[in-house]
């Protein structure tokens, strides 16, 4: 589906989103040990490749199959007022931030977050924001994760989703990111990485993920292998993406 620029109409995909639950399949050793990093950080990390369909349900499954009632977005801080407004259920406004259309923000997310917020108290942060012209990549994550930690007083464990970029645990080849920086204050914080077996997804244009041999069965599922958490989808939609043209200063 192509992204949408009109307000109208992304609110009536918000709208149209189905409220459907997806089944997550835990082993019992992976969901242990996701239990444990909750336990021992107070977080658990989740990474995304921003645009696909599924992403939001995911997010919605894990927070009710570990009980969680706090959540932190790879989203603008300053669109706080905005989600919070629309949580509690007001139109959706809106707001430049809504539209960069690399697909962290979805119609699917919007619908999932209204549902849950209405179900029982979420705390939800919004953890990117605005740095100096000069900041680095790992710079950018440090900030996010101090975001993160700063609001950690509330003692809520807490699921935090970002791009598969940033919550690796330790240093890439692209810096320190924020899962490295959370690791260094919180020992024992652990990634659930979602491993897209296929299908489609929008980032600022619709794309493919490369096939590959499925799980072995059908639906999503969270493996331990090799230490690592990791979970599985087999095949991935397009979500619905607002993105509007960029504006070029003459």
């Amino acid at each position: 589906m192509p992204a949408l620029a009109s307000l109208a109409e992304f609110r009536q995909a918000v709208a149209d989103f189905p409220a459907g639950e997806l089944e997550v399949a835990a082993e019992p050793a992976a969901q242990a040990e996701a239990e444990r990093s909750l336990a021992e950080s107070g977080f658990l990390l989740l990474g995304e490749v921003h645009g696909v369909w599924e992403n939001p349900l995911i997010i919605l499954a894990l927070l009710r199959s570990f009980g969680l009632t706090s959540l932190a977005l790879e989203w603008p801080a300053e669109l706080a007022p905005v989600i919070s407004a629309f949580l509690a259920g007001e139109v959706l406004a809106d707001d430049p931030q809504l539209w960069f259309g690399d697909g962290r923000i979805t119609a699917g997310h919007l619908a999932m977050l209204r549902e849950r917020a209405a179900a029982a108290p979420l705390e939800l942060t919004l953890m990117d924001g605005v740095l100096s012209a000069d900041a680095s990549w790992s710079d950018r994550d440090e900030a996010m994760a101090g975001r993160l930690l700063a609001g950690a007083g509330t003692g809520r464990p807490t699921l935090v989703v970002a791009g598969n970029a940033h919550t690796p645990v330790r240093p890439t080849p692209l810096g320190v990111p924020l899962g490295a920086v959370l690791a260094a204050r919180r020992p024992g914080v652990r990634e659930i990485r979602i491993d897209y077996r296929g299908g489609r997804y929008y980032n600022l244009a619709p794309r493919r993920f490369a096939p590959r041999p499925g799980s072995g069965r059908p639906g999503p599922r969270l493996l331990l292998r090799n230490e690592n958490l990791t979970l599985v989808l087999p095949s991935a939609r397009e979500a619905v993406v607002p993105q509007r043209p960029w504006e070029v200063s003459p």
